[in-house]
């Protein structure tokens, strides 16, 4: 099968996930404006939201819930921090990796994934984290390995950002030594036989005596084998080096890509090189993030739509932009085409510089489309149309599923469930039950 298609491709389940922050905006600058997410009556400071979300989207079977992470309130936009907290710009974000392990008490099948980057903590301290985390969801952890993107993270390490090359040459060393002390423990290490006595049999519980370049660690871990000897592992570069630590590690890819040329591209390139490194491409699942807009109607869908985008002020958008590129936007003139600007860091995102047409789009369109969600194509019209519209995306790029963002919350998020999910069942396109208990079942089945 050549590299880039897909097996029995118009019968093949789709898989889907839910796109989470620990905090007031996710990647819609307008969700925590907007009256349906007021009407909710929800605090997101407290854990009964996520809960409940957490409960609606295994009601839904989905693979996951996928915490993003910021480490920083970012000054990248006139450099200051008064507009990312003025407008909410992922500000505040609480930390998730608590909530992992909560919301693994009040579920039993749902994966549950975070961001962490590698950049600014000891692969030692990291390891045991997820490890635990794993073993308190009962194998249901996800990792989605990031290296850091914005000089306020690091300044928040005493550190400087490195240049991405260098971060990832770091990324692949630190993994390693997560993955060496994941295998510290041999599966039948823990004896727990209270007769002999003898809790552990030491002979199977190993140092690693990792030196590397950039890290060492004598090891063994001292938390026990996992139920998935370590999380899931995901990723969401988009840089060459991103890609290629994508393809050589991850499991899912959680992929920003608004065009269906530039995402049938970089599913394509993303199969090559997993097949280049040895793997089944198959065993690498990319699934495109969608902001879906459900209504009774068109019509209504399309007012749902409208009164989303506009609540979202430009000066929003240009500041949650600045922060993912690291770069201060109020440089560029606003009816200047973002494209024709030679940055590197603009560069990064050049894929969603364009409208679905090919137009290009100015410094202002692309700031307003960031502030809706980031890029994040939005997909708008009854449960019938909408799950016509998913399925012909993915179909014709050949992905693997969704990663949904909600418009209010959690509203949107109970809308798809009780709406679309049925659709896309009753159609043969989504499980209509669980066949696994842990995360990598879910991602495999």
């Amino acid at each position: 099968m050549p590299v880039g298609k897909t097996k029995n491709r118009a019968a093949k389940k789709i898989h889907l996930a839910q796109f989470m922050v620990h905090g007031p905006t996710y990647q819609s600058h307008a969700m925590w404006r907007h009256p349906e997410t007021a009407k909710a009556g929800y605090d997101w400071q407290r854990p009964a939201l996520y809960e409940h979300i957490a409960r609606t989207c295994e009601r839904g079977k989905f693979d996951m819930l996928f915490f993003a992470d910021l480490n920083y309130i970012s000054n990248s936009f006139r450099s200051t921090i008064e507009p990312a907290l003025r407008y909410g710009s992922q500000v505040p974000s609480h930390d998730p990796m608590p909530l992992l392990t909560w919301l693994g008490a009040v579920t039993k099948r749902i994966g549950l994934a975070s961001t962490f980057s590698t950049s600014h903590v000891h692969p030692f301290h990291v390891a045991r984290m997820w490890a635990t985390i794993d073993h308190m969801t009962s194998g249901r952890a996800g990792w989605n390995v990031v290296t850091s993107i914005n000089h306020n993270q690091a300044a928040n390490y005493g550190a400087e950002l490195e240049p991405t090359d260098r971060r990832y040459e770091k990324a692949h060393e630190y993994f390693e030594v997560c993955r060496q002390l994941w295998d510290s423990w041999e599966e039948d290490a823990l004896i727990m036989d209270r007769e002999i006595p003898m809790l552990a049999d030491h002979e199977k519980v190993h140092r690693i005596d990792f030196e590397g370049e950039f890290f060492s660690s004598r090891g063994p871990l001292n938390v026990t084998r996992s139920p998935q000897n370590g999380p899931v592992i995901m990723q969401a570069g988009t840089s060459p080096k991103g890609r290629d630590f994508a393809a050589r590690y991850a499991e899912g890819i959680f992929a920003i890509q608004p065009q269906r040329k530039e995402a049938k591209k970089y599913r394509d390139d993303i199969r090559t090189r997993v097949a280049e490194l040895g793997r089944d491409p198959d065993d690498c699942k990319v699934l495109f993030g969608a902001q879906v807009i459900v209504g009774e109607t068109e019509d209504e869908a399309a007012e749902k739509q409208a009164l989303h985008n506009s609540l979202v002020e430009p000066e929003a958008g240009m500041t949650v932009m600045s922060a993912h590129l690291d770069f201060d936007l109020a440089q560029l003139p606003p009816d200047s085409i973002m494209e024709s600007h030679p940055d590197a860091n603009l560069q990064r995102m050049k894929t969603r510089y364009r409208s679905d047409d090919g137009r290009p789009l100015t410094v202002a369109e692309v700031a307003q489309r960031h502030g809706q969600g980031v890029g994040v194509p939005q997909f708008v019209g009854t449960p019938e149309t909408v799950t016509d519209r998913l399925l012909e995306f993915v179909d014709d790029v050949g992905g693997d599923g969704f990663i949904l963002s909600p418009i209010y919350n959690p509203g949107s998020i109970d809308e798809f469930v009780d709406l679309v999910v049925p659709e896309l069942q009753k159609r043969g396109r989504y499980r209509k039950r669980y066949t696994g208990k842990m995360l990598r079942d879910h991602l495999k089945g």
